[in-house]
């Protein structure tokens, strides 16, 4: 069975701080602290595009694996934020910045906060069809490319970042079934609008949130046969503080058991659960956790992971 071997991820280090614009967004100190959670926001280079995020993220990967490079049977590039124009795939082109085998299959997938739990399925059951050995998940939406930095409700919370996860058949996790779902009704609550800058309803996403999401996480726990008290972690997409803390009232968890491990970087989007996940890879306490990305679509994805 195919599973999680390893994460890398990368950060830029330049930081914008939250605090420094209270005054512009009038914020106060507790607001930043105690609602959005982020003291600052990671934000990448002019320079860098996505694929080199990505690639920053690969060479923290081999820091922890040695990795060759001619083993890697696919990769997938989760973004919505691609080089250039898109076309080519930024799989495509990060294939060749890797030195990846010809005989490597690469594609990306457009999805955003939910991207990396089903960027999860979709490679597990690629490799699994396929016979697949080694495979190659990245995540990468770097919305400083569509920000408007003095639209308070999307540039106090969006930060740039990537990561590098490495599915193999001896894995560290091991997952369970998977839940879905998808509302497109609601499309346009995150959403780059004609003038090429994102928008976001906030109060929207927030009700779609503590609506939809324990409820979810409530089914796929069912489906796997696992009770709520058994979970050591709930690795939530990290879309605020607020929002972790009201999905953990919400299930009636401890808000202790549902980590706000982004404060520094920001919401990263396809990125934020992996980000978050690599922090808690090496807790040997966590046997059991909860993967749940939710947001852009809108969409969401839950599903299990299990130390072996």
């Amino acid at each position: 069975m195919i599973g999680i071997k390893a994460i890398g991820t990368y950060l830029p280090d330049d930081r914008t701080s939250n605090f420094d614009r209270m005054d512009k967004f009038s914020m106060t100190a507790s607001f930043v602290r105690e609602k959005i959670g982020f003291t600052h926001v990671a934000l990448k280079t002019p320079d860098q595009d996505t694929s080199d995020l990505c690639e920053k993220a690969w060479v923290n990967l081999q820091e922890q694996e040695q990795i060759s490079t001619e083993e890697i049977e696919c990769m997938i590039v989760c973004t919505q934020n691609p080089d250039g124009h898109g076309l080519p795939h930024t799989s495509a082109i990060l294939h060749e910045k890797l030195s990846l085998s010809h005989e490597c299959a690469v594609f990306d997938i457009s999805l955003g906060c939910s991207g990396y739990v089903y960027g999860l399925s979709i490679i597990k059951s690629f490799m699994e069809s396929n016979g697949f050995h080694k495979g190659l998940l990245f995540t990468a939406d770097p919305y400083s490319k569509v920000m408007n930095h003095d639209d308070k409700k999307t540039a106090t919370l969006f930060g740039d970042g990537a990561t590098a996860t490495l599915l193999t058949e001896n894995p560290i996790f091991d997952f369970g079934n998977f839940v879905f779902g998808s509302d497109g009704s609601k499309k346009e609550g995150i959403i780059v609008k004609e003038d090429g800058h994102i928008h976001m309803n906030g109060r929207a996403v927030f009700a779609f949130t503590v609506r939809v999401i324990p409820n979810s996480i409530l089914k796929m726990l069912k489906i796997n046969g696992i009770k709520l008290e058994n979970i050591d972690r709930f690795l939530l997409h990290q879309g605020s503080l607020h929002i972790v803390n009201s999905i953990a009232d919400a299930l009636g968890v401890a808000r202790e058991k549902c980590p706000f491990n982004s404060a520094d970087f920001g919401n990263t989007v396809s990125s934020s659960v992996p980000m978050i996940l690599a922090q808690e890879f090496n807790n040997q306490k966590m046997k059991i956790a909860v993967l749940a990305g939710f947001g852009v679509g809108l969409s969401w994805g839950t599903t299990l992971i299990f130390r072996k």
